[in-house]
Parts: C-alpha cells; structure tokens; sequence
C-alpha cells in the first residue's frame, strides 16, 4: 500500500475501520522529511494496516483533536479509536515495533 494525503474532510472515514497509523507532519519539518521514507517503507511492506499522513498547517482542527502539539506525530487508531501515539521521528523499525505492540 502506499501513503495516502488526507485532510480534515477525508480524515474520519479514513481512520473508521480497521488499523491505521497517521503520520502528522509538515512541510517546512526537518524530522518529518527524516521519517518520511521510513513511513513509506512500512506503508509499502506491511499489508493489513493503512497509512496516512495530514499536514498539521492545513487541518488544525485535527491536530488539536488529538492534541498533537509537537511534529512528526504517529497515532495509531483501530477501528476510529486512538491505541497510541509516538512523538517524534521514527525509523522503519521502530514503526514496526510500535504497530506490532498497537495492533
């Protein structure tokens, strides 16, 4: 699977079913750009979770939601719930001990 953009319009339905890590970044976010390969690699070698990433300086109001007051920020949700969340940059393998532990 690939790393799909979602926003305060797509979030909801993209988190209700199922497993799914979000990445929340930006654009001008020097660890962001660190992790972002390493998220992508997980999105592309682990097949039963989704993997979306939202821009924090266009859906403020998702961010705040979850009260993300640092970037990078990974949550992981099951079924629309909240399981966990990360602050700060991860590499591939720690993404995958934190989605085994989550999930």
């Amino acid at each position: 699977m690939s790393v799909k953009e979602i926003d305060s319009d797509s979030f909801d339905g993209f988190i209700a079913k199922g497993n799914v890590v979000v990445d929340f970044h930006a654009e001008w976010c020097g660890p962001c750009k660190m992790m972002a390969p390493h998220f992508k690699k997980a999105a592309e070698t682990i097949n039963d979770v989704k993997f979306g990433k939202i821009d924090v300086d266009g859906n403020q109001e998702i961010a705040s939601r979850f009260d993300v007051m640092s970037i990078p920020t990974t949550i992981f949700f099951k079924d629309g719930e909240m399981v966990d969340q990360h602050t700060g940059a991860m590499g591939f393998e720690e993404i995958k001990k934190k989605i085994n532990a989550a999930f």
